[in-house]
């Protein structure tokens, strides 16, 4: 082959690449264009602009489907908008995508089926996050479990999941909490005592802890401090809808 004609198959060669870095030019322009759209549908939506939010959302899975983001972005904004079936289509997609790699998309798809959809998904999602090298506060992801279960009428799961984060962080508020409470309801009130003694250690008393605290004291039948919670829940929470339930039950034993 002469010089010349190998200068037309390199010339050639060349010309024949320019199309293929275009086509990928462009798939990144479009890819970018979509985490914009995608960031904007979350501003418009905090902002209540659902109808924007909406167009940005939309226009954002045009341009880049595959993206878990975009993915999670739809299915915020379709939850916010009440259309559970799309939400939780883009949340499961997100998931496909990313999930593996990203355990917060696992947390925002596990609280969405938790609270909306399936609870033995969202737990097994919230479990799948808990489980990842990649995720920095697993006992977020087991106490939330442990909230799905709960839900579920599956008290001994909620029990299981709120311990293991409290093995991981043993002055976490929630699950010690949640852990007094479901102590209560099943009449162990003594263990009720020590978790909900625990709690106000770790946080700042709430008219939920002091109420679900006079209930203990008066299941265990300590009523000098069951009177003192209910002190507590007169002075310090008046307007609360516990405050209301103490004042609805000392009417009725008048």
């Amino acid at each position: 082959m002469s010089a010349r004609r190998l200068a037309v198959v390199a010339a050639a060669l060349l010309l024949g690449a320019v199309p293929v870095a275009g086509a990928q030019e462009k798939q990144s322009d479009r890819e970018k264009a979509a985490a914009v759209n995608a960031e904007l549908a979350i501003t418009y939506m905090k902002q209540n602009n659902l109808r924007a939010a909406r167009e940005k959302a939309d226009k954002a899975l045009q341009q880049n489907s595959r993206s878990p983001e975009v993915q999670m972005a739809a299915g915020f904004v379709y939850d916010r908008l009440g259309e559970d079936r799309k939400a939780g289509g883009h949340f499961e997609q997100a998931v496909k995508l990313g999930g593996k790699d990203n355990p917060d998309v696992l947390n925002n798809a596990a609280v969405f089926q938790c609270r909306k959809g399936d609870k033995r998904r969202g737990e097994e999602l919230f479990l799948q996050a808990a489980a990842s090298p990649l995720y920095r506060m697993p006992e977020v992801a087991y106490a939330n479990a442990g909230h799905c279960a709960r839900a579920d009428g599956r008290p001994k799961d909620a029990e299981r999941y709120f311990r293991e984060a409290l093995a991981r962080r043993p002055n976490m508020p929630d699950p010690l909490l949640a852990m007094a409470d479901l102590q209560h309801e099943a009449g162990n009130d003594l263990q009720a005592r020590a978790f909900v003694q625990r709690y106000h250690e770790s946080a700042a008393a709430t008219a939920q802890s002091v109420w679900l605290g006079y209930r203990i004291e008066r299941g265990a039948g300590a009523s000098a401090t069951a009177e003192e919670y209910a002190r507590r829940l007169r002075m310090e929470f008046p307007t609360s809808a516990e405050a209301a339930q103490l004042f609805e039950q000392e009417r009725r034993q008048q």
